[in-house]
Formats: C-alpha cells, sequence, structure tokens
C-alpha cells in the first residue's frame, strides 16, 4: 500500500472554531463511537495513518490538524490548553458527537490530560501519549525559544526545523531500525513556521502545571498514559507524575520507543489502546 492510500478513505473538512477553521480528517464507521485525535506539535493528522487504519473498522474517526498545522489556520496569538479543549467541543458540536474517545500525542497528550478535566461531560475515555502536566524545564524553555525565535523569521519552513523535529522526536531504536519514520517527519516541512513558533511558545514555553487540575477528573472516566522509554523529551518519569495526578488511570511504558509513539511504535500504541478500551468496555 502506498504511504497516501489510506487518505483515500477520509473526506476533509474545515470546522470553525474560537481558534479558527481547524481542518478534520473524517472516517471510519458513523454508526460507531467516536474517536477523536489530537497529534503532536509540528505534526499534522497525517500521523495517526496506523490508528486510522486500525481503528476505522471499529470507530467513526477524526483526525484534526492542530491550530496552525496542516491546513488549519494560521496561528497568530498565544493560545493555552483551556482554549484547545474548547475548540475541540466546537468540533464535536459540529460533527454531532455526543462523546468520544480522545487520543492525543504530546500537545494531544496534554489536550487528552485537560479535556476530561474541563468537559467530563463529552469524554467516553481518554489516551495521552508521550506528555507531561509540568512546568517546562530551563533546557526545554531556552531550546523552544531559540526555534521559535528561528521560525518566526521566515516565511517557508526551513530545513533546519526538520532536523530539529528529528533530534526531539527520534530515538536510538528509530534513528537505527526504522527509516519510514524518519522519511516521514518531513511533514514538519509543509507547516507554516510562524504558526509553529506561536504553538511553541504556547504550548511547550507557556504551558502550565496541571497536576491539581487533572485531580479533579472524574474517577469514573477512565485515562490511558503512555510513555516512551526513549522519549527525550517528556522522559518516563514526568509522564508517570502526570499519571499519578489522574485518579485510577492506567500508566503502560513503552520499551525502545521515543516521542512520536503513536507514529514510530503503532503496532504497541495500537494494542495498548485496545486492551485499555476492552478493560474499561461495559463488557469488558
Amino acid at each position: 500500500m502506498s504511504p497516501t492510500d489510506w487518505l483515500n478513505d477520509v473526506t476533509e473538512k474545515l470546522i470553525p472554531t474560537s481558534l479558527g477553521l481547524l481542518n478534520v480528517r473524517l472516517g471510519g464507521r458513523t454508526d460507531r463511537p467516536a474517536m477523536v485525535f489530537w497529534p503532536s506539535l509540528m505534526m499534522d493528522g497525517t500521523m495517526w495513518r496506523y490508528q486510522y487504519e486500525h481503528f476505522a473498522p471499529t470507530h467513526r474517526v477524526v483526525l484534526i490538524d492542530s491550530p496552525g498545522h496542516g491546513t488549519s489556520d494560521a496561528l497568530r496569538r498565544i493560545i493555552d490548553l483551556k482554549e484547545c479543549a474548547d475548540a475541540l467541543v466546537e468540533v464535536l458540536d459540529a460533527l454531532d458527537i455526543d462523546t468520544c474517545v480522545l487520543v492525543g500525542n504530546s500537545w494531544g497528550g496534554m489536550l487528552a490530560g485537560v479535556f476530561p478535566a474541563y468537559h467530563p461531560e463529552r469524554t467516553t475515555a481518554a489516551i495521552g501519549i508521550n506528555c507531561t502536566a509540568s512546568l517546562p524545564t530551563t533546557f526545554e524553555s531556552i531550546w523552544a525559544t531559540g526555534l521559535a525565535t528561528y521560525l518566526a523569521l521566515h516565511a517557508r519552513m526551513p530545513q533546519l526545523a526538520a532536523k530539529a523535529a528529528r533530534s526531539a522526536f527520534t530515538g536510538p531504536t528509530a534513528e537505527a531500525e526504522n527509516p519510514e519514520f524518519l522519511t516521514y517527519l518531513d511533514v514538519v516541512l509543509d507547516n507554516d513556521p510562524k504558526s509553529v513558533a506561536w504553538a511553541l511558545r504556547s504550548i511547550l514555553i507557556g504551558r502550565r502545571d496541571e497536576h491539581r487540575l487533572l485531580a479533579t477528573i472524574p474517577g469514573d472516566i477512565p485515562v490511558l498514559i503512555v510513555a516512551g522509554e526513549e522519549d527525550s523529551q517528556f522522559p518516563v518519569h514526568a509522564v508517570r507524575k502526570m499519571a499519578d495526578a489522574i485518579k485510577g488511570s492506567t500508566f503502560h511504558v513503552l520499551l525502545h520507543t521515543g516521542h512520536l509513539a503513536a507514529r514510530e511504535n503503532p503496532h504497541e500504541v495500537n494494542a495498548a489502546i485496545d486492551t485499555f478500551l476492552t478493560a474499561h468496555s461495559p463488557t469488558g
């Protein structure tokens, strides 16, 4: 199968939200429960290719291009996770989706953490992958500030951004054994650099400590938090701290896996999600 053949099965739609038009890819079974996927910084909805192929036969699938990424509207201001959560509700309303399983990686994983706290009535379950609820480290702030400043100077995404993404997102196992994943990272070059700069300022540099908020998630909403053993951005101990803040959450570590686990190691991610959803289904 061609790397883009799966896109023939989806339709795309621009949905008005408080964060501008968000592009969504829609597919799967409209008569089945909805799974909504929100990607990492510097990625778009295509990062969920292998999740789409796996879950489309059993779910209605919604893949979102986050603000300023893919073909969603440009981002030109600081935003926060609360605004992202509210924009997601606007997407759900536009698609007549009452509740969903929310799956996110990195930025999306942070959103999957706070969304059931802000909007528990819209959340069937939440799955956060390679994510954190902590303040940025000093190194992270310096790195992201430097990259955001550099990107803001460009009208088109420079090659250096792809190198930065490879450095941030790739662990030693993927570097040595996963050339298809490394090639996919060039999707970064399709994004608007000024939008990515604003997203870096918002989601990395400007993020808040969310552990107290996570503690308010109702205990009847199942939450799975997944860490990558080789994730240099959000190491296992930071991801575990996020999981510990959520009552009754499930924590899972993927060995030999870096920061974009859903794209780098889709088989194990999909298996972990299947096991989790089965265990928390009414008949599980």
